[in-house]
């Protein structure tokens, strides 16, 4: 049973909860929804909100459901997860059911979908969207990232409501 929070009133460490843990990224609705693995991103506070950023390659399949709706889940899981929350990084939602696949059992909130397996849930409402750029980039080693130049899009987004489970 998920229960909802303050964002005051967050416990969980997100720096773990992202690059360690893992998350999942997930946009859509009832009748069409993507997720994918995120092990980069931050919370904190921009414009005097409590905020997500995350960032995503332009060739992702869940780009398209973000970029589609004004809603999107973070979600973090226990280490029983792990292997679900790997599945969702390395395969496509063009190629694969994820969902089928690896037990995952969708729910949906009234703004954007998350599952009912998840310990921590991020509902985020998109403020800001930009793509990468070389150009912005000072620190040039970084540019090892995107040899194929696919510069992540960071989204910015208002964490609307946090969910925790009992």
């Amino acid at each position: 049973m998920m229960k909802e929070i303050n964002h005051s009133e967050l416990n969980e460490n997100m720096f773990n909860a992202i690059g360690r843990n893992w998350m999942l990224l997930t946009a859509g609705d009832k009748d069409k929804l993507n997720t994918m693995t995120i092990s980069w991103g931050c919370t904190g506070i921009l414009w005097n909100k409590p905020v997500a950023l995350v960032f995503v390659r332009p060739q992702r399949y869940t780009k398209e459901f973000i970029d589609n709706g004004d809603y999107f889940t973070m979600s973090g899981y226990s280490d029983e997860m792990r292997s679900a929350v790997k599945f969702c990084g390395r395969n496509s939602g063009k190629d694969v059911d994820k969902i089928k696949e690896t037990g995952l059992i969708p729910v949906f909130d009234e703004k954007a979908p998350y599952f009912k397996q998840a310990k921590i849930v991020l509902v985020c409402r998109k403020l800001y969207a930009q793509q990468l750029s070389e150009d912005c980039i000072i620190d040039k080693s970084l540019l090892d990232y995107y040899k194929d130049n696919d510069y992540h899009t960071m989204y910015v987004a208002e964490i609307v409501k946090v969910l925790i489970d009992e």
